[in-house]
């Protein structure tokens, strides 16, 4: 006897994307995070986003209601913060009325190499990539727990493949294991967690972007660490994201995501 049963028509269908959920995003006006709120807002969720700066959040609001016709609640705040975070995600779940999906792009590091790094750059990164999606999805369990959602970590290549900066390694390696082992405790609750692992991104203005601008050869030789020649673009990181915040991820839970090109090791600065 066929053990299919009715969830077998909906696979086949097109189980619904996060379409008409609400989605809290921490860091979510910059670089990834901009492509994430961006990338969620078109497929129809309402938005509650923070970042440190108030320019870059007007900027991608004006965006999503420009190309979406809906206008994303914004909180300026640090995420290392505590009292700021927590009462963000419960005033984000006050206005957009449920919380259904949390993303945690907030992240980076604090000093460099061994010999150049102050204890103080350890705890720092360790807070801002360990603590901070801590407290931010402790303080969305309840809401999430009522919806049956679920909550994406952003963490690194570096997470499982070492390499400098070792402060950064370990704390996203923790995040990795943060988001496994609170998918087996929240679980029974009916919400999911798991992370995302993006290797190097090539982001206009940052890093990789301006090596390309003004050492092309130096780029061209690092897109050689690629088996595709090409460097993360961070709208396929949003575009998984999204895939893990609905339906059609229902059964994926305590994963660890790559979305890394097949990248072979961490660059020299960790990303």
């Amino acid at each position: 006897m066929d053990d299919t049963d009715g969830r077998d028509g909906a696979r086949e269908s097109g189980a619904p994307g996060p379409a008409g959920r609400a989605v809290i995003i921490t860091g979510g006006s910059r670089g990834l995070g901009r492509e994430t709120t961006l990338r969620l807002a078109a497929q129809g969720c309402d938005l509650a986003v923070c970042g440190r700066d108030a320019a870059s959040l007007e900027a991608v609001a004006e965006e999503v209601r420009a190309r979406h016709g809906r206008t994303p609640h914004t909180r300026r705040l640090d995420v290392l913060d505590e009292s700021a975070l927590a009462a963000f995600v419960h005033e984000s779940a006050a206005r957009l009325g449920r919380v259904d999906g949390l993303v945690t792009v907030a992240g980076g590091v604090r000093g460099s190499d061994l010999r150049a790094t102050e204890p103080y750059d350890c705890f720092f990164t360790y807070r801002l990539n360990v603590t901070h999606p801590a407290i931010a999805l402790r303080e969305a369990a309840d809401h999430l727990a009522r919806t049956g959602g679920g909550a994406v970590l952003v963490s690194s290549i570096s997470g499982w493949k070492p390499a400098p900066p070792a402060q950064y390694a370990a704390a996203k390696a923790a995040q990795i294991h943060m988001a496994a082992s609170l998918a087996r405790e929240l679980g029974p609750r009916g919400v999911r967690v798991n992370s995302v692992s993006p290797g190097s991104m090539l982001i206009e203005g940052k890093g990789w972007a301006r090596l390309r601008d003004e050492d092309p050869r130096a780029y061209h030789e690092f897109e050689k660490e690629f088996p595709g020649g090409r460097l993360v673009d961070p709208r396929d990181v949003a575009e998984v994201i999204a895939f893990l915040l609905s339906d059609r991820a229902r059964a994926v839970n305590g994963a660890n995501i790559p979305v890394d090109g097949g990248q072979n090791a961490p660059s020299a600065y960790g990303y």
